[in-house]
Parts: structure tokens; sequence; C-alpha cells
């Protein structure tokens, strides 16, 4: 009989997907079962509600220790410095993303962890890439240095599936859209400030152009999305660490005309920055019909649907002076 996952470490639990798969791995194998670590203290309902450990993922040796003291089978590997962020420091971007993994692999390697969860991103494509229906396998040719580390990453752990036979799996994240945890330094950000702008004053100064088309996902599907790849039949899978993922995509304009459906008077400016060129590099569309077919993906959340509960879930939390920034 196949192992099964009773012991996690999670990696980058403040950042807005790891705060939140927190809680959802806990839901799934019991507080005391998930270790979170970060090299910030994560909220303190997050920090508070199961054991949590300061770790730099940098540092081989206290990852090592901390995998073996808590006894994890299992690794979610999430600290990485985003696109945005990376950009104005890709040296340290380089030492974070590559590093922090290489010493992932290595612990599951030399301590034989059942699985390895290590996220990718549409990152990874750039301006030779199709831009629409973005297939599975294709050029990439990022111009990023994020998107050059998830390429590596893809490719490493691809390497160590290959040589070592350890179960790594990922998925190409889209843009991700939450209303409990914002954004930590991503070109898609705008698609959440917007929410949080039109519900506590009515307009935005957007960073993209009005007509920029990025692929997209509500925050509920990717944690569907990564628990069922990690809970997927391994022989199914032909590929591993690479899989396109999506839920939908817009342009900013179009995400702006829903919101003004639940708000009509919501006004929006468009002063693009630098991070227009790296949207201009990423997919408009993606076509995930790999994982669709590997691992039965099926997201729950359109357009319509993802924006009519952040905005309900967001007034909510502005009624109660819980909004914060």
């Amino acid at each position: 009989m196949a192992r099964e996952t009773k012991r996690v470490l999670m990696t980058g639990a403040a950042g807005q997907i790891g705060s939140e798969l927190a809680q959802a791995l806990r839901a799934k194998y019991g507080a005391s079962n998930v270790l979170v670590t970060d090299v910030v203290r994560p909220p303190s309902a997050l920090a508070e509600a199961g054991p949590f450990e300061l770790v730099d993922v940098t540092d081989r040796a206290a990852l090592d220790a901390l995998v073996v003291k808590f006894g994890a089978d299992t690794v979610y590997h999430l600290a990485a410095l985003l696109s945005a962020t990376g950009e104005k420091n890709p040296q340290k971007a380089w030492a974070v993303n590559m590093g922090g993994l290489h010493n992932i692999l290595e612990i599951g390697r030399e301590r034989g962890l059942l699985r390895i969860f290590s996220p990718s991103s549409i990152a990874v494509f750039g301006p030779t890439t199709p831009r629409e229906m973005t297939p599975q396998d294709t050029v990439l040719g990022p111009t990023t240095m994020y998107g050059v580390t998830k390429v590596a990453g893809e490719l490493l752990c691809d390497y160590y599936v290959l040589k070592y036979g350890l179960d790594v799996r990922g998925c190409r994240y889209p843009g991700i859209i939450s209303h409990l945890t914002l954004p930590g330094g991503g070109t898609t950000d705008y698609a959440v400030a917007i929410f949080y702008e039109a519900v506590k004053n009515g307009r935005y100064t957007c960073f993209l152009r009005e007509d920029t088309r990025l692929p997209m996902m509500y925050m509920p599907d990717c944690l569907k999305c990564t628990l069922d790849l990690m809970d997927a039949d391994f022989a199914r899978l032909r590929h591993h660490s690479s899989f396109n993922v999506t839920a939908m995509s817009f342009t900013a304009g179009e995400l702006a005309a829903e919101i003004r459906r639940h708000v009509p008077s919501f006004e929006v400016r468009y002063e693009p920055d630098f991070r227009q060129a790296i949207a201009d590099s990423w997919p408009a569309s993606i076509d995930d019909s790999a994982a669709r077919a590997e691992w039965d993906w099926k997201p729950d959340y359109d357009l319509a649907a993802m924006t009519a509960d952040m905005l309900d879930a967001l007034r909510k939390r502005h009624a109660a002076g819980a909004l914060g920034v």
C-alpha cells in the first residue's frame, strides 16, 4: 500500500498563498501535524493555531533539522521572491528561489521524503511563447529573474524525479486573487488591490493597461488545485512539476466592468509602470488540458462568481473595520 502523508512542513507561510494553504493543510491533516515556517512571523492566528518556526530556506542545516525534529514526510515549498520584487533584487531572487528549492530537494533525497510540492508560475513563459491558449509543452524564454528561477526550478524538480525517483509536483500558478491575504509583490497584484479599493474608496489607479489580459484564479480554486495535484495517482502523471492550470482570463478593463455591476460608481485610471512590460511577456490565456487529463483538474469559479464572492467578503470585513490596508 502506498504511503500516505501524515506530517507536513510548509515554507513561505506568511505569503499570499502560503497563509491560506497552511489553514487548508491543517484542516486536512490536523493542526498539530502541519509545521508552518517563514523568515517572518505570519499573522498570530496562523502562527498560534499550530506548530510554527522561523527559518531561512537558504539555510539547509536548519531546514534539515526541522524536517527531522518534526518527522515531516511531505514538504510544501512556497517560499520565494515574486516577479516584481525579484526584478528589484535579481541576485537575491536567484539565491532564495534556487538555493531554497535545491535545499528542499536535497533534504527530500537524503531523508526519503514521500512527496514535495514546489509551485511554478506563468512567469516561466516569455515574449516568444504563444500568448493565446499557451500549450503545456512550449517555448518558455522568460525575461524576469523570477521566471528564470521558475524554469530552472521545473527542470531541477524533474531531474530529481527522473534521477532519484523523488515525487515532486508543481503547477504553474496564474494570478491568484484572495479576499483574505494581500499579494506579495507580483505583477498580477492589481487584480486583488482593485477589489479592496472598490470597497474602501470607490476608485483605483491600475498599474497595467486597460487591455492587458492575463490568466487568473480565485484562491479557493488555487487551494483545490494544489491539494488535488498532491493527492493524484503518481502513475497517471506524465508531467510532474510544470502543470499549466487556469480558471479564467480577463483584461483589467473587463474586471473593472464586472466590479461596476456591483459598484456602479467605481472609477479606474490606468497608469502603466514597469510591471506592464512583465505582463506583456506573459500569456493571455492558458491551455490546461494536461492537468485536466492527468489529475482531473476543474475550477469552480469564473469571473462573475469570483467578483460577487470577493466583494461580498470584503464588504463584510470593511463593515467590521477589519479590511486593513
